[in-house]
């Protein structure tokens, strides 16, 4: 392996030879799989508890490409790695970094990267500049291996983004009908398929939420405020309670909440299909947290104790039934 590419990850190299070990990368695959491949090596050794060394994580990463490798847009996976840390999370940092904007090709065609989130996990990665993206299950991330003028990520699914900051690149999040353009902030997007509601939380700075067909009027949002969108209207709210972000750390919080909400989110958590029989299920609320890990049937175990309902499940658990005799 070319010995930059470790000093490139240990920040032993200048600039320029940075900037020049990243343009050969544009017309080596080779030398640009090698940068992918030491990264993600890099990343797994640092997500492995104390004591866990290179090897280890060379073997977790061969053992995902092998299960994992799809097509040339590449879609990655979560698998969890068995860490004690219980977090079924791969960060995936894409061969190009912030400082490689300088002296890439104009006609360069960035690929396209496709990351997917499996039901009942959790994932982080980090972008080409800097960006750190936490996805919840279910949960799809599409963006550029190298960014541009813009900085532009189309998810569908649920994300907390902690832009890096560039005045000169604006990052853009498209979610269904609605763009969420930030310069460097924390915030939140929930955007699920199939689900009319897109909400999003800021937690600190400030985002710009608009249709992609008219910025002008667009709604500028300011630290604690969310602002929820059904597709005729927006609804601008206080932020209640930042509880409902601990899902970044595999917890799902519910406040007072009723279950025909819960069951809905349990769905696309868990990739279920919930059938509730007794209507009267749907109006009862619950107030608990609960880990990712714990499983969609333990968790409604959990809140049949309180509500006294009945729980079935068809062979292959993709089907839950609630009711009451």
């Amino acid at each position: 392996m070319d010995e930059r590419i470790s000093k490139y990850f240990q920040d032993e190299l200048t600039k320029s030879e940075r900037v020049k070990l990243l343009q050969e990368a544009v017309h080596d695959d080779k030398l640009k799989e090698q940068i992918i491949e030491y990264q993600n090596i890099h990343t797994l050794s640092g997500m492995a508890p104390q004591g866990a060394n290179k090897d280890a994580g060379r073997q977790s990463l061969q053992l995902f490409m092998e299960k994992q490798r799809r097509t040339v847009r590449r879609k990655y996976l979560i698998k969890s790695m068995g860490y004690a840390a219980a977090v079924a999370a791969l960060v995936v940092t894409v061969w190009i970094t912030a400082v490689n904007y300088a002296g890439i090709p104009e006609n360069y065609i960035a690929e396209q990267q496709e990351f997917f989130v499996p039901a009942g996990q959790r994932a982080r990665l980090k972008l080409p500049d800097g960006t750190f993206v936490w996805l919840n299950a279910g949960s799809t991330l599409t963006y550029p291996s190298v960014f541009g003028k813009e900085r532009k990520v189309y998810l569908q699914g649920e994300g907390f983004f902690d832009v890096a900051k560039n005045q000169d690149s604006p990052f853009i999040v498209s979610a269904g009908s609605l763009n969420i353009r930030a310069l460097g902030t924390q915030f939140n997007v929930f955007c699920y398929p199939n689900v009319e509601m897109i909400s999003t939380s800021l937690i600190e700075g400030a985002v710009k939420v608009y249709r992609p067909e008219d910025e002008v009027n667009g709604i500028v949002l300011e630290p604690n405020q969310q602002l929820i969108y059904n597709q005729k209207s927006f609804q601008m709210l206080r932020m209640q309670n930042k509880d409902d972000l601990l899902w970044k750390e595999g917890i799902y919080n519910f406040k007072s909440e009723r279950l025909e909400e819960i069951l809905k989110k349990l769905e696309l958590y868990y990739d279920v299909k919930i059938i509730v029989k007794s209507p009267e299920i749907l109006s009862y609320r619950y107030t608990g947290k609960f880990r990712q890990r714990d499983g969609v049937a333990e968790i409604l175990r959990i809140i049949q104790k309180i509500h006294h309902f009945k729980i079935s499940e068809n062979e292959e658990r993709s089907i839950i039934t609630l009711y009451r005799e």
